[in-house]
């Protein structure tokens, strides 16, 4: 299996590159699976229910998160709703998001 891991996405810059680029990556690399950090994706803090749909558009199968997760309050409503959005598994129990993978 070939898995390809994209860490932390920083802004917009961060987001044009791998949005112009991934689809490419998975075809020439053949890759079966990619993660992106994108807990920096939204100027560097945080996340938007926006980019979060760009990534998978482009050929993302989940998103991992971290401490700027939360940074857009406006993720809240969308992030128990996405089970390929993950938080840190160390996070406490209640926290929203995922902690633990779906597959």
């Amino acid at each position: 299996m070939k898995i390809l891991f994209c860490g932390d996405i920083v802004g917009r810059s961060g987001r044009k590159v791998l949005l112009g680029n991934l689809e490419d990556l998975r075809k020439r690399l053949d890759l079966d699976f990619i993660v992106v950090n994108g807990e920096n994706a939204a100027h560097g803090f945080g996340i938007t229910e926006k980019m979060c749909k760009a990534f998978y558009a482009a050929g993302a199968d989940a998103v991992t998160t971290g401490n700027h997760v939360w940074d857009h309050r406006e993720i809240m409503n969308y992030i128990d709703g996405d089970p390929r959005l993950l938080r840190p598994m160390n996070y406490p129990k209640g926290a929203p998001e995922r902690g633990e993978p779906w597959w």
